[in-house]
């Protein structure tokens, strides 16, 4: 790390760097010889989804933000819920009614309704490992079942006893009048069904961690230790942060309340909650919040069937604090802007790098490549040919990019992967190519004479110049018309390339094929 980095990181107006001075300040001289901790949180009652993902994504370039201004280590823990009992059935999963008979216990104690792990929580983390792994992440996986029953949190839970009371003088004010009278912040595991109980308890030993409770009209008493007990959301995550001694954790705005009364808890269990912000929600496209129960937005495996990793993360970066919606529609541009913001990275100063979402993305490491044509421009190519393959799609690419090669553009050649599957799935369903009307008949026909008369050395801009004349002199109200005509009945779409670089791209004598198609209907 160069001081010139940390120089200009400690004025960095980029979130990260705005969230790992907090860290800074938290530790002016370091931690005392120990890591600085982050932690990510992921309940396992349904499939993982974009959401989660982000906020692993999302810490990590925090995480690589301190970095540049501390030589103090790091450790990142993405820590599974996994003891929770399970509320309801997710509907995006299989044998639905097998998972209704075992609802109340703890995820790791239900059946796997897929069928191919030793319980549904195993199945979810295991996905979300997938996930975390395929994009590299540095992280620690940790388990909330196999922390409570190993023991890692006996200590700890024998503390949320000993303050009993000044956690129920936290959490009571905040619940209804029907809820306060059977709240408790400790939730038994019971002897008999197994399901995670939701009754009142009394401390009867808290240095040995015993309590007693009602499980089916009988008196029980029982260690809170080894796992036989866990602890409600807002206590447990205050739990958790004192025990681990995390440093760091940053939640979505639906848990502003959830961090305020469990900042409280942990200072009441001796503790110092860990820094963090609150970030904006995914929604879908009909502007609902995205839920794991539901399953509705978009997975991680449908947005890396149409567009890389580094466009996600890309989305995931910008504007942390304000509501984005996550569907299809949004890939393209997605993808776009990446290698627009990639493309400026070398010629910016290096307070504008820090800025630049892909130093976030990359660490500051960026690979190295170029991308000769916008995957826009390649999903308009693909949309016109139909169903064509990656060294077709190549072959039109010869008429537009000298020496174009998969070997040399490795980059290109995924987005045509990309293109193809994306066209075939979301372009290709809703193209819908209609007739010329009026002055656009005229003027598809002057563009073909003039398409015909042009040297086989012209370029993209030279034909964006004659495009651009008889859309000024060819009886059209403004610009605007004469392009969403071309896009309407050559591309049978609303809204298309700039068609310079698309005719340059598909070859004249293709476009004219399409002028002619068009006049024909």
């Amino acid at each position: 790390m160069t001081d010139e980095l940390r120089t200009a990181a400690l004025e960095s107006k980029a979130w990260p760097y705005e969230e790992a001075r907090k860290l800074l300040k938290r530790y002016p001289n370091g931690k005392s010889g120990n890591p600085v901790l982050f932690e990510t949180g992921y309940g396992p009652s349904g499939l993982p989804h974009i959401g989660t993902f982000n906020e692993v994504l999302r810490t990590t370039m925090v995480r690589n933000a301190f970095h540049a201004l501390s030589d103090t280590p790091t450790r990142l823990i993405a820590f599974s819920d996994d003891m929770d009992g399970l509320r309801k059935v997710p509907d995006n999963v299989p044998n639905g009614d097998m998972l209704r008979e075992h609802l109340g216990k703890p995820l790791t104690q239900i059946p796997d309704p897929f069928g191919t792990h030793s319980s549904f929580a195993a199945h979810n983390n295991a996905i979300l490992r997938e996930f975390l792994d395929r994009y590299g992440f540095e992280y620690e996986f940790a388990s909330s079942t196999e922390y409570y029953t190993g023991g890692r949190f006996d200590e700890a839970l024998k503390g949320v006893l000993r303050h009993f009371q000044g956690i129920q003088d936290v959490m009571l004010p905040t619940l209804r009048a029907e809820r306060r009278a059977t709240y408790s912040p400790v939730l038994p595991i019971s002897p008999t069904s197994g399901i995670v109980l939701q009754v009142p308890i009394e401390v009867i030993d808290a240095e040995t961690g015993l309590i007693a409770f009602e499980d089916e009209g009988q008196r029980i008493e029982q260690s809170v230790l080894g796992g036989k007990a866990k602890l409600q959301w807002k206590v447990d995550w205050a739990m958790r942060w004192v025990a681990l001694g995390v440093d760091y954790e940053m939640a979505g705005k639906d848990l502003i309340d959830s961090v305020t009364q469990s900042s409280k808890i942990a200072r009441v269990l001796g503790g110092r909650p860990p820094e963090g912000f609150n970030y904006e929600m995914f929604l879908d496209e009909n502007g609902e919040k995205i839920s794991k129960s539901k399953g509705n937005g978009l997975s991680l495996e449908q947005w890396l069937t149409y567009g890389p990793e580094e466009s996600l993360a890309f989305y995931a970066y910008r504007e942390p604090k304000k509501a984005k919606s996550l569907h299809m529609g949004v890939i393209p541009r997605a993808v776009d802007e990446y290698w627009q913001f990639r493309g400026n990275y070398a010629g910016q100063d290096l307070k504008q790098k820090l800025g630049n979402p892909v130093h976030h993305i990359h660490d500051g490491k960026l690979p190295t490549g170029e991308l000769p044509v916008t995957f826009g421009l390649l999903l308009n190519l693909v949309g016109v040919m139909g169903d064509a393959s990656k060294e077709q799609v190549w072959g039109y690419l010869a008429n537009y990019v000298p020496d174009a090669s998969a070997a040399k553009y490795p980059e290109l050649d995924r987005l045509i992967g990309y293109a193809l599957a994306y066209s075939r799935d979301f372009v290709a369903p809703t193209l819908k190519r209609r007739a010329p009307e009026g002055v656009e008949v005229a003027a598809l026909e002057r563009l073909d004479a003039e398409l015909a008369a042009l040297p086989a050395e012209a370029s993209a801009e030279d034909i964006q110049n004659i495009v651009y004349e008889i859309g000024k002199t060819g009886g059209f109200d403004n610009l605007r018309d004469w392009f969403k005509a071309l896009y309407e009945t050559l591309l049978g779409s609303e809204q298309g390339p700039r068609m310079g670089s698309f005719i340059a791209l598909y070859g004249v004598a293709n476009s004219q094929k399409l002028i002619a198609e068009a006049l024909a209907r």
